[in-house]
């Protein structure tokens, strides 16, 4: 066994609730760290620290500096500095979930989802720094929103994977309900790549410098609302499906948080709009993107069963551990 594996080895084993609290707050870093992000955008603090990994030439942290207000330095610092929060929730998911297989060495996929999480922060923390060394040009804005997105669904994966068996998913929806329920996760990416066109092309850049997407936003923001009623309908016509398939009311209650929470978000950006998009709903509108992924991610894993988590004996754990 590697010196590695011993040392997780020698923790005690998780309990259902300690696996339960550690996806959630995987769920909270991932969504959590793009509202931050948004903050630092609306807020003008994009490149309060201009330079990456460091905040200025020379120094990790803040500085006086008498082209940056300070302000602007310590938003975006903090922001960085969340990172390292993301960092220590992602080591504790792939910590917690290696224990479990440890005990179950048939729960691969648990270990694959745990994974996930600190690769992401990885990949995010690379397209973060070629974001600021861009100069917050509104691709790259889009592009470091965009990583985020399916780290909060794998997050949502995570928390159903610790609390679910590893069969073959058994499907409680019929093969016309899968179909629907992948086009409705297709339609979902499409209304958050729509949506980064609109802020590319909106008044928060992150910067008074940074380019902008020369492109009309009230046709972004028509395409935009568009691609979210097309949303709505496949989501509707699921629900039909469901009427005549019979569906557990546990799926039922997870379809009806997705119409709760996609309304609620149409609704906000439609008002966002209307206002003129002020600083604060900007970053009520991002979270409400990511409760739109995690009701949809939800959906998802509602629609499946892969039995029960499989357990073993005392005897055999302490077997497992001497071999």
């Amino acid at each position: 066994m590697p010196p590695l594996e011993k040392l997780i080895a020698r923790l005690p084993y998780p309990s259902a609730a300690v696996q339960r609290a550690v996806a959630v707050a995987a769920v909270i870093a991932q969504a959590g760290i793009g509202v931050t992000g948004s903050v630092v955008r609306v807020t003008g603090s994009g490149l309060g620290c201009p330079t990456w990994p460091t905040c200025v030439e020379g120094s990790i942290v803040p500085v006086a500096h008498p082209e940056l207000h300070a302000l602007n330095q310590w938003i975006e610092f903090s922001n960085r500095m969340l990172t390292g929060v993301v960092i220590a929730v992602a080591a504790l998911c792939v910590i917690t979930a290696w224990r479990v297989r440890l005990d179950h060495p048939e729960r691969r996929r648990l270990v694959k989802l745990a994974w996930t999480m600190p690769a992401g922060v990885v990949l995010q923390a690379v397209v973060g720094g070629m974001t600021v060394l861009a100069k917050l040009e509104w691709w790259t804005v889009a592009i470091h929103f965009l990583v985020s997105t399916p780290l909060v669904w794998c997050a949502v994966l995570l928390l159903r994977a610790f609390g679910e068996g590893d069969d073959e998913p058994r499907w409680l929806v019929p093969p016309a309900g899968r179909k629907m329920l992948v086009g409705l996760i297709v339609t979902m990416w499409a209304v958050l790549i729509a949506g980064t066109t609109v802020t590319g092309a909106g008044p928060h850049g992150g910067d008074l410098n940074t380019h902008r997407l020369a492109a009309p936003i009230a046709t972004l923001a028509q395409v935009h609302g568009g691609l979210l009623v097309v949303y709505l309908i496949v989501l509707a016509m699921f629900g039909l499906l469901l009427t005549r398939s019979g569906a557990p009311r546990d799926l039922w209650r997870r379809y009806a948080i997705v119409w709760i929470v996609a309304l609620a978000q149409g609704g906000l950006g439609s008002l966002q709009y209307a206002l003129g998009v002020p600083e604060a709903m900007v970053s009520f509108h991002v979270l409400g993107s990511a409760l739109v992924i995690i009701a949809t991610a939800a959906l998802w894993c509602g629609a499946r069963d892969r039995g029960p988590v499989t357990s073993r004996t005392a005897p055999e754990r302490e077997l497992a551990a001497t071999s």
